[in-house]
């Protein structure tokens, strides 16, 4: 079995851990919070991200389980530069397009889609249920929420964050870490470095 090193001891680390498992992987955590945190539910924690950094390259691969988009890009660049591997994970409930592309670090989780020629970039998440229409392009390190939808010739900038049970219009441009609040409905391109909300999403302030 290949063994995957997981950064990141949370629910979100959880759900990660039953993707890989799945694929079979077997799977290791590490959190900054050890050693005051040394299980997560079953499994235990084996140490700190320095920790993790120590390991064999040929024997393990990494994921990181972390939400936030500014901090796992740190994390997954660090271990990029440091000759990790970094596989993309999809779950077997996801269904994929033999057509689509998906980067380094990615992971797609259960009941997620995405349709023939959409491209995702490093390190994203498309969570559970989300769905990525075909011709879309989803820059580095984004996060597609639980049940969000991007519908055809979509693009978002890197960085950005769509917010659970968001749908966005065919042909929409989001920009750079902007962040589109749960359950928003976007119909007109959004800028880069805001936040959006409602239905239809208008900018509420600046990220």
């Amino acid at each position: 079995m290949t063994k995957l090193a997981i950064l990141g001891a949370s629910g979100h680390g959880k759900v990660l851990a039953n993707v890989a498992e799945k694929l079979g992987y077997t799977v290791s955590f590490f959190d900054d919070a050890y050693p005051s945190k040394a299980t997560l539910e079953h499994w235990s924690i084996d140490g700190t991200f320095d920790d993790l950094l120590e390991l064999d390259r040929k024997e393990y691969q990494v994921a990181v389980a972390i939400g936030d988009n500014a901090v796992r890009k740190q994390k997954l660049e660090t271990l990029s530069e440091l000759g990790f591997k970094l596989p993309v994970l999809i779950d077997s409930s996801a269904t994929v397009s033999q057509y689509a592309s998906l980067k380094s670090g990615t992971v797609v989780f259960p009941g997620a889609v995405i349709n023939a020629f959409a491209k995702v970039g490093k390190g994203g998440i498309v969570n559970s249920g989300a769905i990525v229409e075909h011709d879309c392009e989803v820059l580095d390190y984004c996060h597609l929420s639980p049940n969000s939808a991007l519908a055809g010739n979509v693009y978002v900038g890197s960085g950005s964050w769509v917010g659970m049970g968001s749908q966005v219009r065919q042909g929409i441009s989001i920009g750079d870490n902007t962040v589109i609040g749960a359950g928003s409905v976007v119909v007109k391109d959004i800028p880069s470095y805001v936040t959006a909300f409602g239905a239809p999403a208008t900018v509420v302030c600046n990220s």
